[in-house]
């Protein structure tokens, strides 16, 4: 039988600790650098140890993060088996949660890869993006902190009226129209005779100053965002989704993007199970039909953009508010039942459509491809 080395990592910036162990044996702690030089002296040395126990088998394993998936690339192109493990998905009692350390981590990792490797247990991975998506992400996910700020300036510049008891003029109409900004700059910043006090004038200044800039960016990063849309991995997809009421561009690439590979979804339950749209279930003895919230999973983006999309299609869709409607009379005093139901019904379309267009490989077929050759 093909021995069998594995490596539980607890990865972070400068260091990473790992754990190896072959089979049941007691495992070996180490330290890398977390450097180019280090991980390369790390896969050298993990190669190395693979060749003198016979060609074994070198399983790595980590936990997803803010460092990305460089180490997971640098792993599978030297040819070692790599999974990237979700934190959520890792059990954690109480007690290891408040007794923390970078070797117990390292530990259970290790533990887990054993399970795996001895018991069949299934490790609780991530799906890992190609990087042609994670560079599309980077992309879209900007546009989408960027509105987020500017809608943060917004209140920021509103709650600056109040505090100093201004209302807006009523000629400038509603919303953030053109007048109301001129009558902000105006009367407000440059005129003499401003209610605000000298202080909160340039305070307001600056927000103003803010906010134009974040739009002039918004501009900017819409044209990266509308050529993105236009890409061949993408422009069929985002085609087809754009023809449902309440979904634009920026949605349809939320949608693609975050999701990558929408092949990987067996039916309609896995895929709101990751968006976070299923209900949490309490069942116990007798007790086995309690549902709960839910669960609030995978990405908010992704369900931001949806709760966005539902309520224009409750305005603007007659088939849409009128099941709105009907779940809502089931339950008045709980809307957000019909709201996530919307949401759910909108994922499912977005998802039967997008996958009707196959575009960027996943990196299975990638790998598979690479090793034809």
């Amino acid at each position: 039988m093909r021995k069998v080395i594995m490596v539980g990592c607890d990865l972070h910036d400068k260091t990473m600790l790992l754990k190896i162990a072959e089979g049941r044996e007691e495992a070996e702690t180490r330290s890398v650098k977390n450097t180019a030089a280090g991980r390369a002296t790390m896969i050298a040395g993990l190669k190395k140890r693979a060749a003198t126990a016979g060609e074994a088998r070198v399983l790595f394993a980590y936990e997803a993060s803010g460092q990305g998936f460089g180490l997971f690339d640098e792993l599978t192109d030297a040819g070692i088996e790599c999974h990237v493990l979700a934190p959520t998905r890792i059990a954690r009692s109480q007690r290891q949660a408040s007794q923390k350390t970078d070797e117990k981590d390292a530990q259970q990792l290790l533990e887990l890869l054993r399970a795996h490797v001895l018991a069949g247990n299934e490790l609780p991975t991530v799906w890992v993006p190609d990087p042609t998506t994670r560079d599309d992400r980077e992309l879209v996910r900007l546009r989408l902190d960027v509105a987020e700020k500017m809608t943060m300036i917004k209140s920021q510049i509103q709650s600056l009226l109040k505090r100093n008891h201004i209302r807006r003029d009523q000629s400038t109409g509603k919303g953030w129209t053109r007048l109301f900004r001129s009558w902000l700059k105006g009367a407000l910043c440059e005129s003499a005779d401003s209610p605000l006090g000298v202080n909160a004038r340039l305070a307001l200044a600056s927000l103003i100053r803010q906010l134009d800039f974040l739009e002039e960016e918004e501009r900017r990063l819409d044209e990266g965002v509308n050529a993105l849309a236009g890409e061949t991995r993408y422009a069929a997809a985002v085609e087809e989704m754009v023809r449902l009421c309440g979904v634009g561009v920026l949605t349809a690439l939320v949608f693609l993007t975050e999701l990558g590979d929408l092949s990987r979804f067996a039916n309609r339950r896995q895929l709101a199970a990751y968006l976070g749209l299923a209900p949490r279930s309490f069942e116990s003895g007798n007790a086995n039909d309690r549902k709960g919230h839910i669960t609030h999973q995978g990405s908010s983006r992704v369900r931001k953009m949806l709760c966005q999309a539902t309520w224009a299609r409750v305005r603007y869709d007659a088939q849409e508010r009128q099941t709105y409607g009907r779940i809502v009379a089931k339950n008045p005093k709980k809307k957000k039942i019909a709201v996530v139901a919307s949401m759910r019904r909108l994922a499912v379309r977005m998802w039967h459509r997008g996958r009707a267009f196959p575009g960027q490989p996943s990196r299975s077929m990638i790998l598979a491809a690479q090793a034809a050759h």
